[in-house]
Formats: C-alpha cells, sequence, structure tokens
C-alpha cells in the first residue's frame, strides 16, 4: 500500500478492508462484558453509525466522543470522518469544567460516550447547553429523549458497501480531528490535524516498524485514544491490518500483555520508568548465581546498546543469556514483544538502555500533539538511547538560536481551533515552534527539556529539572520528585517515596539525594527536600492523562513546602 497516494484516512481503511479476510477478528477487546469485532462487522458498524451522524452534521460539523479504550471507539472515529465531520476526542478522566471548555469552544452537535458512567459527567451540561443534538452511546443509557440512539439498535448489514470508496471527497488537507492538548500551562487548546498530517506518521511508523510486521502482528493497545499519540497509533495499526487488543486497565496490562502476547506496544516515558524501577527492584533482591547472571546479562547488554564490540567470548555468552535469563523476562510479558515504542516525553537514558539491555527493545520517539503527534524516532537497525531517532521522512526539523525545536512539513498542526492568536504565536512561516529544546548528534535528534519549564539561577545558569527528576526517580527509594527553585540560590526537591520505602529514615533518602548529586553539576544539586505522602496522580489533577507532571499545579499546592526549604 503506498500511504502516500492515499487522500485521506479513510481511504487507509478501506484498501486494508479489501485485503483482509472479512471473518478474521479485528478488534478484541480484553474486559469479557465487550463485543469483538471482525473486519466485516467493523465496516458495517462505520457505515450505519456514519448515516445516523449524517442526518445531524454537515460537512465540517464536530462531533464529541467520549470513551474508555475499546472497539468502538475507533468505529466511532472512522464514521464521524466517513459523515463528513470532525472527531473530538477527549479524555474520560476529565472533570465538569473541562467538557464544558470543550462544547463551549467547538459547539459539537453530536456526542458519542460509551456508557452512563461517562454520561453522567456531561449529563448537566447538556441541560443548560442546547449544542447537543444527537447522543449515541455502546452501552445503553438511562435516559428519555427523541435525541438518543443506542449503538446496538443501529447497526444492519449493508451490501456493496465497497462502492462507497469513491464517494468519499476528503482531501489531505482536511481536518481530521481535533485534539485538544493536556493542559499542563493552564487551558486545553484544540489541536486541529488534517488527515495528510496523520497520513505522513503512519508512513513514517511504517518505516520504522518493517523488520517487526507480518500478517499476524499483534498490538496492544492501552493509552488514552484521546491522546494524539494512541490515536494515531491506531491508524498505524490500520496499515499493518495487524489484530489489535484492547488493555483492561493499566493495573491489569502485565496480565493483558500475558493473555494477548503483542508484537508491538507504545506507551510514554512514566510506563517505562515504572517498569525499569520494578524490575530492578526484583533484581536487587537476587543472590549468588542468579545475580552473576543478571549482573553479566545487564554488562553485554549495555555494551552493544552503547555500539561497543563484543568479544568472541562475550558474544558466545550473550547468546547464552538470551536463551537462559532475557528469554524468562519477556515470557512475563507475553513472550512475543518484538519492540516497545516510547513517546510523549523525553526517556531517562539510563532507562532506555536497561530495558534494551534485558531484551525488551524500546525506541524512544518524539512529537507532540501539534505534530500528528510523531516527529522521529530510533530505528531497530540503530538505537541510540540518548536520543530520538531522526526525523521521519517528509519532516524538516531546525534548531533556533536558543536550541528550540522546529518542524515543518504535512505533519504540522492545520492550527488552533477558534484560537488564532496562539496559533500565531507557535506557527510562523510555516515552522511550528515546539517549546522544546533540543540538539543533534548527527541526524539523530536529542532533548533536553521543555523551553518553558527550564529553571533559571541567580547567576544566569539555565537548569532542566525534567533531568534532575529521571535521575531522582531512577532510586529505588523514590516513586516521584518534582525539583523547585526557579531564581533561587540552590534546589529543593518534593518527593514522594516508592510504596515499599515508606518506612525509610530521612537520613536514608538523603543518601539517595547525594548519589543522584554526584552526577550533577554544582547548580543542579539537591540541597534540601521534604516528603509527600500524596502521589502525583491524574485523579488529584498533578498529572495529565499520558501521566505527566502538571508543576504549576503541584507547586501552587505545595509552595509553601516548598518555601520553607529556603528559611
Amino acid at each position: 500500500m503506498n500511504i502516500k497516494k492515499l487522500n485521506n484516512l479513510l481511504e487507509l481503511f478501506f484498501e486494508q478492508y479489501k485485503l483482509q479476510e472479512k471473518s478474521n477478528i479485528f478488534l478484541t477487546p480484553l474486559k469479557s462484558d465487550q463485543k469483538s469485532f471482525t473486519w466485516e462487522e467493523t465496516l458495517n458498524c462505520i457505515v450505519n453509525l456514519s448515516k445516523q451522524i449524517s442526518l445531524i452534521n454537515k460537512t465540517g460539523d464536530r462531533c464529541l466522543l467520549i470513551s474508555e479504550n475499546r472497539p468502538e471507539w475507533m468505529i466511532s472515529d472512522l464514521a464521524i470522518m466517513l459523515s463528513g465531520s470532525i472527531t473530538v476526542p477527549a479524555y474520560t478522566t476529565y472533570v465538569e469544567k473541562d467538557y464544558e471548555y470543550i462544547i463551549n469552544d467547538c459547539s459539537p452537535k453530536v456526542l458519542i460516550v460509551s456508557n452512563q458512567n461517562q454520561f453522567s459527567k456531561v449529563e448537566s451540561i447538556l441541560k443548560r447547553n442546547d449544542t447537543i443534538k444527537k447522543i449515541i452511546s455502546f452501552e445503553k443509557l438511562d435516559i428519555n429523549t427523541e435525541q438518543y440512539l443506542n449503538f446496538e439498535d443501529i447497526n444492519s448489514d449493508i451490501k456493496n458497501i465497497e462502492k462507497l470508496i469513491p464517494e468519499i471527497k476528503i482531501t489531505r488537507k482536511d481536518p481530521a480531528c481535533i485534539i485538544y492538548t493536556s493542559g499542563t500551562q493552564g487551558n486545553p487548546k484544540g489541536v486541529i490535524l488534517s488527515h495528510g498530517g496523520i497520513l505522513n506518521n503512519c508512513d513514517g511508523a511504517m518505516e520504522i516498524l518493517q523488520p517487526f510486521l507480518s500478517k499476524n502482528s499483534r498490538f496492544l493497545t492501552w493509552l488514552p485514544l484521546s491522546h494524539s499519540y494512541e490515536h494515531a497509533v491506531q491508524f498505524v495499526q490500520i496499515c499493518v491490518g495487524a489484530k489489535v487488543f484492547y488493555a483492561e486497565s493499566i493495573e491489569k496490562l502485565v496480565k493483558n500483555m500475558s493473555d494477548c502476547k503483542p508484537h508491538i506496544m507504545t506507551a510514554v516515558p512514566r510506563f517505562y520508568q515504572n517498569l525499569y524501577q520494578k524490575i530492578n527492584s526484583t533484581f536487587s533482591k537476587a543472590t549468588g548465581f542468579k545475580k552473576k547472571l543478571i549482573n553479566k546479562m545487564l554488562q553485554l547488554g549495555s555494551k552493544k546498546i552503547n555500539k561497543k564490540k563484543l568479544s568472541f567470548f562475550e558474544k558466545i555468552n550473550d547468546f547464552l543469556l538470551d536463551k537462559i535469563v532475557r528469554k524468562k523476562i519477556k515470557s512475563q510479558f507475553g513472550g512475543e514483544l518484538q519492540a516497545f515504542v516510547s513517546g510523549g516525553g523525553p526517556l531517562d537514558k539510563d532507562v532506555g538502555t536497561f530495558l534494551n539491555a534485558i531484551g525488551l527493545p524500546t525506541l524512544q520517539g518524539y512529537g507532540l500533539t501539534e505534530t500528528s503527534p510523531v516527529v522521529s524516532c530510533n530505528p531497530i537497525h540503530d538505537i541510540r538511547v540518548e536520543t530520538v531517532g531522526p526525523p521521519f521522512e517528509g519532516n524538516e526539523v531546525k534548531l533556533a538560536d536558543d536550541g528550540e525545536i522546529l518542524v515543518k512539513g504535512e505533519n504540522v498542526m492545520l492550527g488552533y481551533w477558534n484560537n488564532k492568536e496562539e496559533t500565531d504565536k507557535v506557527l510562523k512561516d510555516g515552522w511550528l515552534y515546539t517549546g522544546d529544546i533540543g540538539s543533534f548528534d548527527e541526524n539523530y535528534l536529542k532533548i533536553t527539556d521543555r523551553k518553558k519549564d527550564i529553571l533559571v539561577t541567580p547567576g544566569g545558569d539555565n537548569i532542566s529539572p525534567l533531568k534532575i527528576e529521571n535521575e531522582l526517580v531512577n532510586s529505588i527509594f523514590i516513586d516521584q520528585a518534582l525539583v523547585y527553585g526557579d531564581n533561587k540560590p540552590y534546589l529543593v526537591a518534593m518527593i514522594v517515596l516508592s510504596e515499599d520505602k515508606k518506612k525509610s529514615s530521612k537520613e536514608e533518602i538523603q543518601n539517595e539525594i547525594e548519589k543522584v548529586n554526584i552526577n550533577l553539576t554544582k547548580v543542579e544539586k539537591i540541597k534540601k527536600f521534604f516528603i509527600s505522602n500524596e502521589k502525583f496522580t491524574i485523579e488529584n489533577g498533578m498529572q495529565t492523562p499520558t501521566m505527566k507532571l502538571k508543576r504549576y499545579k503541584i507547586i501552587q499546592k505545595f509552595k509553601n513546602n516548598f518555601e520553607q526549604l529556603y528559611l
């Protein structure tokens, strides 16, 4: 399939549909009370749902989609596009004011919602806002209105369905979706992404993933599909013709991996950080011969990933370790994993090295919502863990004088919905000003920090808090950390202890801090800290849905605690 010649994302689906055995299962939820869909059932549902949306929406109208990850999510997304409408995905973790903001901002006429629980989050908004003209749900809702349709009631077999393909008049420049940013710095902005931008991502991803792909490739989806990263991944899954599994929850993720044995899985750095901590904690308890095997595996694995040549005997040892140790580790994740792909933020070098060394190939990429979302990614044949890889074909990348990463290409957003002022701040002469700071190592891009998160000392030194935080959470004692100290005489930190280290003394934690400080410059060292019993979570508003820290909210809440450290 030549992705470059496709006009829109629907053509992508239809082209893959032609190649598939129609009765094969395509979409599989791992929750036992949800339905699987064959390729034929998927297409029938897309067409039927599209007809219902078309009764309300005109071309370019918006459709709000609120749902957990499940097969109907992809079906709805494609149905919305087929109707000529624009998908507006919303996180299920939003609170009422977030939903109200989005509804007021983009005025969707159709609401697609998964179940009663999700509907209850917006029910009161709909009573005082008459924007929504049709409500469609995957599961039966307890409402009585002519506006309402249940998903099961609108599906029927459609004959000669392939005749629909020529009727689709959508170009690569047309909007596919409006994805609202996570809002780490305030109200979210609606990022308008084009069909061509997401297709550009698919093309780049297919090149990266080619060594792993087969007719029987399996993907496990667990990141919110409302996030631009996983939203684009679902179209990569279509490109592959993969069998797609939907995880039950993050708590059951490892079990789900064992159940469906995925070949490829995408996640954000926080997931890999947690994985690193758990595996490392298990390794630290090993003794005797087992400990020697683990240490040798890490030594040789690290040597390989850092491009150091192995001797003849080291190669033999490494081969044996593959069979004895790495195979056992991989079996805990289904045994058939070909690659983890990391995006949504910088992955700590030590974490990337560790995971690759133990036989879990981890490809770090880089992107943001405004770039559909991927800009670059490491290829499997030449992983450089300290980088985010070379840019995808068609993505032009350069650095501004202050190191800010600028991106140009089809993948760049069309703009922010209903917000020309903010659009003009970041889009200049076709270049997107990302707000990220980076550098190049040959053609491989490195990310150092967010421009707006940089701390400036009274002496004028620029400090990356993320770099220090990554060092801190690599400790088995520390689960989460936030570094504070903009325009302060020294840096301090807020520490959340790991569950099994809650009873540690302050002296023990201080020792861990000092271990980190050894590898930091004088101005980067943590002088003081306080321990918080409250974790950073999505639920308490201190993390975005992709587990990035909402710095301004955390600092606002614990301002007094931080300031006390300077008295």
